[in-house]
Formats: C-alpha cells, sequence, structure tokens
C-alpha cells in the first residue's frame, strides 16, 4: 500500500479492559489516615454486603489506559471526515475559546436576567442572525438538536391550525427525507404521507397536488434535499400548499449549501429548523450536545415556545406571558454554550464569508464527484450542492458491496462517509466534504477510492476481509446484533 495515505499499519496499541489490567492490592491513590470518630447509622437494606467488584489499578494503569483509548478515536483534527457536516464539521478553536470565556461559562440560568445582560444579548444578536439568513420573521434557540427543532416546529403548525379551529391530521414527506421527518411528525399525533421524488431525484409539483387537500397540515421538505440536490421546485410546490390552507417546513440541516445564495423563506417556506452544530461550526460528534433553533414567519410568532427573548431599550428580558405558546421544550433557553460558539463563527465569517463557505462545500463535492464518476456508479447526473451520492451497483458484479468498500477505506486511514443513506439508492455511498479541506486532501481520498476499486476488480477478496490493519479486524455484525454484550461480567471472562 501507498504511504501517501494517512494509514501505514492502523492502530497500533492493542488495550485491554480495565477489569482485564486489575492486580489485587494495586492502588491509585495515596489518602491519610481517616481521623473522624463519628460514625453514622445508615439502614441495612442500604449497605452492602460485599465489597464491589471494582479493578485494582495503579494511577499510571489508568492514565495510559485512557490516553491509548483517545488514540483509538477518529476525530477531525486527526484526519478526513467524509460524513461531512452531519456529525464532524470543523470548529475553529477561537469558538472553543470563546465559549470558554468566564463570563459565558460560569452564567447561571437561575439568575436573574438583569445580571445576565450581556448572554441574553448575543442571544438576541444570534435570533436576528438567522433570521436574516433565512429570511424569516422570528427565532426560538430553545430546541436542543436538529430533531428536536422539527419536533418543535411541528408543535407550532398543530398550533396554529387548532388556533384556526382545525389541526389538520397529515403531514406530506418525499422519500429524499430525513428519517426525523416522519418521527417528528408521528410524535405530533400526524399521519405521515410519503410522496416519491421524480426522475430527477427532486420533488414535482404534480406529485405535491396529488395528495394535496385540506386536511394536510404541513408539507416537510428537506433543501437541499439528501441526495444533494436542489429543489427547485420549492416555490411552484409552497404554492400548492398554501393554497390548500397548508404550510411548508424546511428541513434546515443542509443550509450550509444555501448561506448566502437562497433564504428560505423567499421560496414559500413558513417555518424551518437549523443545525447549529452543521451550519455553524459547534461541536456534535458523539451526539451531543447541540442546538436546533427554529425560525418562523409572522403568522407562526404567536406560537413560538416559552420563554421569549425580548429588549426594551437598552434592557434584555424573558417573557413567559405568552397566551398561544406551545410551551416550553427545553429546560430554561437551550444549549447556551452552542449559541456562543455559532455566534462567534457567524461574527468571524461575515456575510461574504458565510456565502464562501457554501461555494466552497458546493464546490467541493462536485469536485469528488466529477473525480469518482468513472469508478463508481452516480445515482443522479445533474450537479450536486454539498454532498454527492454514488452506488455499490459497479461493484456487484464483482461480488463487493458498499459495507466491503467501507471497511476497505479504514486500511487507507480514513473515516468511512455515510452508507445505505438515502434510501432512495440501493447500496448508496453519500460522500459530504465540506468546504474547509484542502485540494490535496480531496484528491488522497478520490485516489483511496479509485484503488479501491480497481482492487475489486483484481483482488475482491482483499476487501471482503478488510479492514486488515486495525487493531480489530471485520466484525461478526451478524452475531453482534443477536448477541450484544453491553457490559463485563466475571463470569463472561472465566
Amino acid at each position: 500500500m501507498s504511504q501517501q495515505f494517512p494509514a501505514k499499519q492502523g492502530l497500533l496499541f492493542n488495550e485491554v479492559l480495565l477489569f482485564e489490567k486489575t492486580s489485587p492490592g494495586r492502588m491509585g491513590y495515596s489518602l491519610p489516615e481517616n481521623d473522624v470518630t463519628e460514625k453514622v447509622d445508615l439502614a441495612s437494606e442500604l449497605l452492602r454486603e460485599d465489597v464491589p467488584l471494582l479493578p485494582e489499578l495503579s494511577e499510571l494503569d489508568v492514565v495510559r489506559h485512557y490516553t491509548r483509548l483517545s488514540q483509538w478515536n477518529y476525530s477531525i483534527d486527526t484526519g478526513f471526515y467524509p460524513l461531512g457536516s452531519c456529525t464532524m464539521k470543523y470548529n475553529p478553536k477561537v469558538n472553543e475559546e470563546a465559549a470558554r470565556m468566564s463570563g459565558f461559562l460560569k452564567v447561571h440560568p437561575a439568575q436573574d436576567s438583569s445580571t445576565l445582560q450581556g448572554a441574553l444579548q448575543l442571544m438576541c444578536e444570534l435570533q436576528k442572525d438567522l433570521a436574516v439568513m433565512s429570511g424569516m420573521d422570528a427565532v426560538t434557540l430553545q430546541p436542543a438538536a436538529g430533531a428536536h427543532g422539527e419536533f418543535t416546529g411541528l408543535l407550532m403548525v398543530r398550533a396554529y391550525h387548532t388556533h384556526k379551529g382545525n389541526p389538520r391530521k397529515k403531514i406530506i414527506i418525499p422519500d429524499t427525507a430525513h428519517g426525523t421527518n416522519p418521527a417528528s411528525a408521528a410524535l405530533c399525533n400526524y399521519k405521515v404521507v410519503q410522496i416519491k421524488s421524480g426522475k430527477e431525484g427532486v420533488l414535482t409539483p404534480e406529485a405535491v397536488a396529488e395528495v394535496m387537500d385540506e386536511e394536510v397540515a404541513a408539507l416537510m421538505l428537506t433543501n437541499p434535499n439528501t441526495l444533494g440536490l436542489f429543489e427547485k421546485n420549492i416555490a411552484e410546490i409552497a404554492k400548492i400548499v398554501h393554497d390548500k390552507g397548508g404550510l411548508v417546513y424546511c428541513d434546515g440541516a443542509n443550509q450550509n449549501a444555501l448561506l448566502g445564495n437562497a433564504r428560505a423563506g423567499d421560496l414559500g417556506v413558513d417555518v424551518m429548523h437549523f443545525n447549529l452544530h452543521k451550519t455553524f461550526t459547534t461541536p456534535h460528534g458523539g451526539g451531543g450536545p447541540g442546538c436546533g433553533p427554529v425560525a418562523v414567519k409572522k403568522i407562526l410568532e404567536p406560537y413560538l415556545p416559552v420563554p421569549i427573548l425580548r429588549r426594551e431599550g437598552d434592557q434584555y428580558f424573558l417573557d413567559e406571558h405568552c397566551p398561544l405558546s406551545v410551551g416550553k421544550v427545553r429546560a430554561f433557553f437551550g444549549n447556551f454554550g452552542m449559541m456562543v460558539r455559532a455566534y462567534t463563527y457567524i461574527r468571524e465569517m461575515g456575510p461574504e464569508g458565510l456565502k464562501g463557505v457554501s461555494n466552497m462545500a458546493v464546490l467541493n463535492a462536485n469536485y469528488m464527484k466529477a473525480r469518482l464518476k468513472n469508478h463508481y456508479h452516480l445515482a443522479y447526473e445533474q450537479p450536486c450542492m454539498h454532498e454527492c451520492v454514488f452506488s455499490d451497483k459497479r461493484q456487484q458484479e464483482f461480488g463487493i458491496k458498499t459495507m466491503d468498500i467501507a471497511k476497505r477505506l479504514m486500511d487507507y486511514g480514513y473515516h468511512p462517509p455515510t452508507v445505505y443513506f438515502p434510501l432512495v439508492v440501493p447500496g448508496a455511498l453519500m460522500i459530504e466534504p465540506t468546504e474547509t479541506e484542502s485540494l490535496e486532501t480531496l484528491d488522497l481520498f478520490c485516489d483511496a477510492l479509485i484503488k479501491i476499486a480497481e482492487e475489486a476488480k483484481s483482488n475482491p477478496d482483499i476487501l471482503h476481509e478488510a479492514p486488515h490493519v486495525t487493531s480489530h479486524q471485520k466484525l461478526d455484525e451478524v452475531r453482534a446484533v443477536k448477541n450484544p454484550i453491553l457490559k463485563w461480567e466475571k463470569e463472561l471472562k472465566n
């Protein structure tokens, strides 16, 4: 294997569990003898009968264990992450510095708002920035993540229709939506009506008109969709929905492809959520914390969750007296640290910088598409936005599947891209390079994929048995699913 790729020998350290490293009598602490003579009587049911089975280790044992485990982590600080903004967009370190400033770090949500003026001002300005960028009228920062934002947005949709006398029953969702869309609709007690995208991979007005009626509360549309394609018919589709009294929800998870180029509010959208961790760099890998603000048009503003952040003169305050509000959706005001990071990023970049982010993300994705389309089946030919979708269709004749390609990429030192999603492309391989990756990085990753495509023809077994140079080789995934072992037990080890 060429040495130009990041991995030469995979991960070097093999680390056993702390329970397996234990040595009776070994300690990692040194405390003075207990000189407290006073005793407290506890009820017998609160007392243990046996000493807990904990590992006995030195401090060095523990430090080395966790240091080695940290070296197993694949992170954006160590390598290219083709999952893109979904979970691990580059996060400028200055954002972290800002979030750790004592004035932000030590505020407590139970403080009186008169002592939180700086934090409230930041939140208020962030709301305005998001409203301007999306072409909407009002924003709430409360939701904890994108899916929570969807839920909050649909709660407002339901409140709006209920206030008009009929909550309606259905939500239209295309087959290129994120999986959280139907889940959010179901949580809000709506029936999901799924419709198919057209031949070009985008939703057609005709498909929407066919199912649109007065029982539809809203249409949920991801734009760009999960195929990485811009929903070019959105304005015409919005008119069809509005003419029947419905609302248009935009899943804004892919806004990093549109910043400075198109605004959802100008395209007929009534409500949308942002993923601050995707579009504005807030770290979210590993599941949190995130922040999923929701922006709405004027007609939905009365239903925003409380508290509502307002300003009178030079004073910021939190208003809980909003009779039509859907109520609270999060403890206090949301994940404030994430807001500081996003605010810092927006201020760093400015309008032109944010537009440049989108343009570079789109350029990078199309560059990779052009380099790889002669080696992998391209699901849709038209220019993509921030991500491109291939499949294993060409490799299947050699007995190779998408998962084999993904595992082999690990031998070259890369985290695999998204696989088997979106579901409308069988054997999907979705690559999202983000705007911050250099041409050299993109080329090396493409070189690795091209080499793997050649290996699929000449030596398919090397893919079947991959990965070869990681600390653990190919896992028995069926056994892992059917017989999961999620905790250590002495009996199992013995």
